[in-house]
């Protein structure tokens, strides 16, 4: 092997070459699947048929096709490198030294992006996970899942149900199957996600059919209030994204939309459907800072057999080690500039708060009263900006945490202070913003109002932040030579939640 030109490794599917990046070895656009295309397109992921010769994984594949993401105008834009043929890739960043023969396998984290289930990638330079694989010696896996129309189109007749989160297990899969040679441990695996990746990383531990691949979870920022969607309303979905489809028709390709959709669907190019997907979007009756995309995980369905509350409940996660948190001003990145949430009225506020995911419904104002008393002087936009903000992402992840305690697991939790200087739109530590400070990823996020300046101190906390969730990944415990306390979250009257950044004032 010349190693000159990058390390080889030997997969299941054929051989790859990588590139040594420093200490670490990077392998990008591996598939681990087979391209989702002709009849593939809206079918469960199927084995790669693999390749003969040595494989270039030196640059990273395809994003899933998509549109633009809601929050660039927080993290920044993204240049189109979306193509369905070849989507279904991951990446693989692991220490250098343990591809060396009798190298002691390293821990794994499997992490998953955001990106509201409609957009996102895990090859973006955002989520490059060699400063992380570096800093904790462990192996790193980033993957694209199917989004949008082609991952969670629900019509199961045609074999469209839940293909984003199969696509999920099959990457856990391919990493039980081939991260050794990588010199990653498949029996030390912690799965990790932000956002939707943080909602699919629940999942993927509550489900039995690939939560026994699991031994660790990071839950960044899931928006667990969201409750998975109904399969009627699913189905009414469906409906809708079809009528626009037919709508649409320029030739004869959608002919049999009514008679055979799914060979219909799938003669149909991409951007006809992510076309369709984006006037469904724009269509719904969206109030301001609503989350829900028109499509998302059905409930009952691969990989969502149940709602996690009750996969908990029932003991699920009590062999899983749990971290889990939030940032301090989640729902201003889905409220921006717009000055009709900046401009809410009481009843508003307490309008949209009763129409949430998870409805407050007749609590609403009683919950509205007790933020109120907690921030004398706040604007209703702000009380709902920041009760929205813990019901849908904060609150699910204490549940979870008290129902550890209670059983006297230790589950740990976090909350990421961090403001941006300046903050000319007043995000706070907004939905995202811990992100370039796990990844060590500053560079790649030019100018995003969520980040602003960065300086030493924020170096620091990067430093102590990714460090302490690597030394979980490792060990378990977030905690470790040359990083601050953090001790599990309690049954007493203030349970210790780890803070990132400044406390908010």
């Amino acid at each position: 092997m010349a190693e000159s030109r990058g390390p080889v490794v030997a997969t299941r599917a054929g051989r790859v070459r990588g590139a040594v990046e420093g200490p670490v070895a990077a392998f990008r656009g591996i598939p681990y699947a087979a391209s989702p295309v002709g009849e593939l397109r809206f079918a469960p992921p199927r084995a790669h048929p693999g390749w003969s010769g040595v494989r270039d994984a030196a640059r990273s594949g395809p994003a899933v096709p998509q549109a633009h993401s809601r929050l660039e105008g927080v993290m920044g834009p993204r240049v189109p490198d979306w193509d369905e043929d070849g989507c279904l890739n991951l990446n693989v960043w692991t220490p250098a030294t343990a591809l060396a023969e009798g190298a002691v396998p390293r821990p794994v984290l499997v992490w998953f992006h955001g990106g509201g289930w409609s957009s996102g990638s895990g090859g973006w330079d955002w989520y490059d996970g060699a400063h992380l694989a570096a800093l904790g010696d462990i192996t790193v896996v980033t993957a694209n899942y199917r989004i949008g129309p082609l991952g969670f189109l629900h019509l199961p007749a045609i074999g469209a149900e839940n293909l984003g989160p199969q696509d999920q297990g099959a990457v856990l899969r391919w990493v039980t199957g081939n991260i050794a040679a990588f010199g990653g441990d498949p029996a030390l695996v912690t799965v990790g996600g932000q956002s939707a990746g943080g909602y699919s990383t629940m999942s993927l531990a509550t489900d039995p059919a690939t939560s026994g691949m699991i031994r660790r979870i990071i839950v960044q920022s899931g928006p667990l209030g969201l409750p998975p969607q109904d399969p009627a309303d699913a189905t009414a979905t469906t409906t809708a994204y079809l009528r626009l489809l037919d709508a649409d028709r320029e030739d004869d390709q959608a002919a049999d939309l009514d008679g055979d959709p799914g060979r219909a669907l799938r003669a149909l190019p991409w951007q006809r459907l992510q076309d369709a997907y984006q006037r469904l979007a724009d269509g719904l009756d969206h109030r301001p800072g609503d989350i829900a995309p028109p499509m998302w995980p059905v409930l009952g369905g691969p990989g969502q057999p149940r709602a996690w509350q009750e996969a908990v409940a029932e003991g699920a996660l009590d062999d899983t080690d749990v971290l889990i948190g939030t940032v301090s001003n989640e729902m201003t990145a889905f409220l921006g500039t717009d000055p009709h949430a900046r401009s809410l009225t009481r009843d508003e506020a307490l309008a949209m708060l009763g129409a949430l995911p998870g409805r407050l419904g007749a609590d609403a104002p009683l919950a509205y009263e007790r933020y109120e008393a907690r921030h004398p002087g706040a604007t209703p936009a702000r009380l709902y900006t920041e009760l929205a903000g813990d019901r849908v992402f904060r609150d699910g992840g204490l549940q979870v945490a008290a129902h550890r305690a209670g059983r006297g697991l230790p589950a740990y939790v976090y909350r990421f202070t961090r403001r941006p200087e300046p903050d000319n739109h007043g995000l706070g530590a907004t939905h995202c913003a811990e992100l370039p400070f796990l990844f060590g990823t500053f560079a790649t996020f030019p100018d995003a109002p969520m980040l602003g300046t960065v300086d030493d101190h924020d170096h620091d906390l990067a430093r102590a932040f990714a460090g302490a969730l690597a030394a979980f990944v490792t060990t378990g415990s977030p905690n470790g030579d040359g990083l601050a306390d953090w001790h599990p979250y309690g049954t007493g009257t203030e349970p210790y939640v780890k803070h990132f950044g400044p406390r908010p004032a």
